[in-house]
């Protein structure tokens, strides 16, 4: 017996047994009860996923082919993120919340306006996801907002390309409105004339600059467009090469001369003359050029299009800064308040401009604010002197 229980005493307690430490290591790899602020954290998660899937579905009702099923894949994808944050949330789930003004903010245009300003939106908001730095997200859901970003990225391209020249002539043609006629009225205070005379200046520099700028856009582009058909390369190859001396002739430069490598050159002179019956090297991208679709430039704009943007939208800047004379207004009150509208007006289309362009709304509008206040109040100073020296 004594020996027996010996025996016991020299056998490792229960505690020290590899079964007897299981269960501290199972505690240890069980997550700890959520606490308060990661319930906070995970529901508002929870609610803006909804929100953006929702807005990729409500893009996709106006889209067809392709882009229909991207932003649908889209939507699917935050539903994968959405039932993450379902099992975190388990019980604690509760009653949907709102979804932050952000995504309140997406949804709303995406059911109301156009894609390109929602795409701008939610491309950026993809490429801020918190869950970069959260823990509780997983990795494969950060990657997927990786992902997610380029995916809008593209889409957002695709609307870009499709408004870049009316775009372009529409931002021009405010900005030039607000800041030229807000310059000009300033000026004119500046060296003493009356409010009468300001307020005939500021018309007369509307209807000069609005028409000069649409005759200017339209000229624009209509000349930048007969240099892009100028260049475009031509199907003449096709029905002239069968004719062609297959000993001397000069199609061999024509590839040449449109920036082929000599094997390239050479390997599509012999398709066009009929010694190769095949595209025997893709890479070298032999296949017979497909005419060209009707128009290929779409980020130039049309030369009437991009005329209307841009005489519509520098009257509609230039109005701005002559609206206190026409409502009776004089003196310096009258210029302050001038300022005041056309710097929330350049802080607007500073932003709109930074929400297309995917980047920070907020300095792309105070960049605008103080370029077109540094030049109106330049354009003051030399009224000022103007001013002096004729009197």
């Amino acid at each position: 017996m004594s020996q027996h229980a010996k025996s016991d005493r020299n056998q490792p307690c229960p505690a020290d047994t590899p079964a007897a430490s299981a269960p501290e290591v199972n505690a240890a790899t069980t997550p700890a009860a959520p606490g308060h602020a990661d319930i906070k954290r995970w529901r508002q998660y929870l609610a803006d996923e909804r929100a953006e899937a929702a807005v990729y579905r409500d893009l996709a009702q106006n889209r067809r082919g392709e882009e229909r099923d991207i932003l649908l894949a889209l939507a699917e994808a935050e539903g994968r993120h959405e039932a993450h944050w379902l099992r975190l949330l388990g019980d604690h789930a509760g009653k949907p919340r709102p979804a932050s003004l952000r995504s309140q903010l997406l949804g709303f245009l995406a059911r109301h306006f156009g894609s390109v300003f929602v795409l701008a939106l939610a491309q950026r908001a993809e490429g801020r996801s918190p869950y970069f730095s959260d823990p509780s997200a997983t990795p494969a859901m950060v990657a997927d907002e990786q992902i997610h970003e380029e995916v809008v990225r593209g889409l957002a391209t695709r609307g870009r390309n499709r408004l870049a020249g009316s775009f372009r002539a529409a931002v021009f043609g405010a900005n030039d409105g607000l800041v030229s006629n807000l310059s000009l009225v300033m000026g004119m205070a500046a060296s003493g004339v009356g409010s009468q005379v300001v307020l005939l200046s500021g018309v007369a520099g509307l209807l000069a600059g609005a028409l000069s700028m649409g005759a200017g856009e339209f000229i624009s582009v209509r000349s930048q467009r007969e240099l892009l058909a100028a260049t475009r390369p031509t199907q003449i190859t096709l029905s002239a090469a069968p004719r062609l001396d297959i000993e001397h002739n000069e199609l061999l430069l024509v590839y040449l001369a449109r920036g082929m490598s000599r094997e390239a050159a050479e390997h599509r002179v012999a398709e066009r003359m009929g010694l190769l019956s095949c595209d025997c090297d893709p890479s070298l991208s032999l296949q017979p050029e497909l005419p060209e679709a009707e128009d290929q430039h779409e980020a130039v704009g049309t030369a009437w299009s991009a005329a209307a943007s841009s005489f519509c939208f520098f009257a509609s800047g230039a109005i701005i800064p002559i609206i206190p004379f026409l409502l009776g207004m004089t003196g310096v009150a009258a210029l302050v308040v001038s300022a005041v509208l056309v710097g929330m007006a350049l802080l607007v289309t500073g932003g709109v401009v930074g929400l297309l362009s995917g980047t920070s709304p907020t300095s792309r509008g105070f960049r605008q604010l103080a370029i077109g206040m540094g030049a109106a109040g330049v354009t003051y100073l030399l009224g000022l002197a103007f001013g002096a020296v004729v009197a």
